[in-house]
């Protein structure tokens, strides 16, 4: 039982990451700013309708499923290292430090999606529910996913001026990214600032306040994810099935919701319908997947879903390695060219390659060198191992 759920899994954490390149693919062709604003590209009916889809069904909605497993991840690790008598945070510590410097890498010397920094800081606010009860990760995670869903209630549009900024900003990056070199498009990434804050003191104040409040609106998936652990869901599938169903029959309210977010007009409603509906789409498709795996967990696509999950680390920046050669104007330069449908195609041609890449690497080695790296700098290892420690016994003697 426990061998299915570790498959399962890494079999949910591959196709979340297929998930997030299709999402990530509009970052990709159209920059982070400018997906929002498609008027700045020219765009066929076909390309509308896909990016249309891919607002729908796709984008914030498998991210979720990668945060949920972080949280589930973040336990089972816990327990793990508990078993040796390892120091439970100081590990824990080191990791998400570490990954955060991985992702302040990324961001600044690949691409600005970056989402491991995140993380990194995520799993450091985490540490303080590491010891709570589910019942009690599961209030949590509710009430602040309620409370999410209200704070977005008739969030302020951007003034004319934003948006006019916002345009030039847009206009520029497509001129960098689709014409420039390495250092142009590095140089861009790094130094403008598309939210063009009036002075250095409100800038100071906007990331305290992400700093503060931020990790508080993004933890519910995180928090659900620990209880899930603690819970010991995905232990015994079969006997869930009921339970998978349930979530399942989500799908169509959170697709609606998502809907009339993105293709209806805009209201004060508009970001809670997203923020609901992008939620409850991710708890479906965990459902989806998790009966489909019951069912086909010996299939072909399945295993390749695995061996991509078992690499999540390695996978997800060589998607950046390659996308941004594709798109970008060091490479191919087809940033804002290529199209919507060339683009799906395109992602779904380099996921199959990671799958069959990632099966094969395994069939020789057992971690990724990223998930290794990760492993040696958790456990201040060369081997990447976690050294026992023994516990100490007080013997008791007799006096003579």
């Amino acid at each position: 039982m426990k061998e299915e759920r570790v498959r399962f899994i890494d079999a949910l954490r591959g196709i979340s990451l297929f998930g997030i390149l299709l999402a990530n693919l509009l970052i990709f062709h159209y920059g982070i700013w400018g997906k929002e604003e498609l008027e700045y590209f020219t765009a066929s009916a076909t390309d509308k309708t896909i990016y249309a889809i891919l607002k729908i069904a796709v984008e914030g909605s498998f991210m979720p499923i990668f945060t949920f497993l972080f949280g589930f991840s973040l336990i089972k690790l816990a327990e793990s290292i508990k078993i040796k008598n390892g120091k439970v945070k100081r590990h824990l510590w080191r990791r998400f430090i570490f990954l955060f410097i991985l992702g302040l890498l990324h961001s600044t010397y690949l691409w600005e999606g970056d989402i491991l920094a995140f993380y990194g800081l995520m799993g450091l606010f985490l540490l303080l529910f590491l010891n709570r009860k589910k019942k009690t990760l599961i209030i949590w995670g509710t009430v602040l996913f309620v409370l999410t869903g209200a704070l977005s209630y008739g969030m302020e549009e951007k003034s004319k001026e934003e948006l006019e900024k916002q345009s030039l900003y847009i206009e520029t990056t497509n001129e960098v990214y689709q014409n420039g070199s390495y250092e142009e498009i590095k140089q861009h990434r790094n130094t403008e600032d598309p939210l063009y804050f009036e002075s250095e003191g409100e800038k100071v104040f906007f990331s305290l306040f992400m700093l503060l409040f931020g990790p508080l609106l993004t933890s519910p998936m995180f928090l659900f994810g620990m209880a899930a652990a603690k819970g010991g869901l995905f232990l015994h599938m079969e006997r869930e099935q009921k339970w998978y169903i349930l979530s399942m029959a989500l799908l169509p309210i959170s697709l609606l919701l998502k809907s009339i977010a993105i293709i209806g007009e805009e209201t004060n409603w508009t970001a809670v319908l997203l923020q609901m509906g992008t939620q409850l789409l991710c708890i479906s498709y965990i459902g989806i997947f998790a009966i489909l795996f019951i069912k086909f967990s010996g299939n072909k696509v399945f295993i390749g879903f695995e061996s991509v999950g078992k690499l999540s680390l390695t996978n997800y920046i060589m998607q950046s390695v390659i996308c941004t050669f594709i798109y970008y104007g060091y490479g191919l330069g087809q940033f804002g060219s290529l199209g919507m449908l060339n683009s799906v195609l395109l992602g779904f041609v380099i996921f199959v390659l990671q799958c069959i890449g990632s099966y094969y690497y395994l069939k020789v080695f057992k971690r990724g060198p990223l998930e290794m790296i990760l492993r040696m700098g958790t456990n201040l290892s060369w081997s990447g191992h976690m050294k026992a420690k023994k516990k100490k016994v007080k013997l008791q003697g007799k006096p003579v």
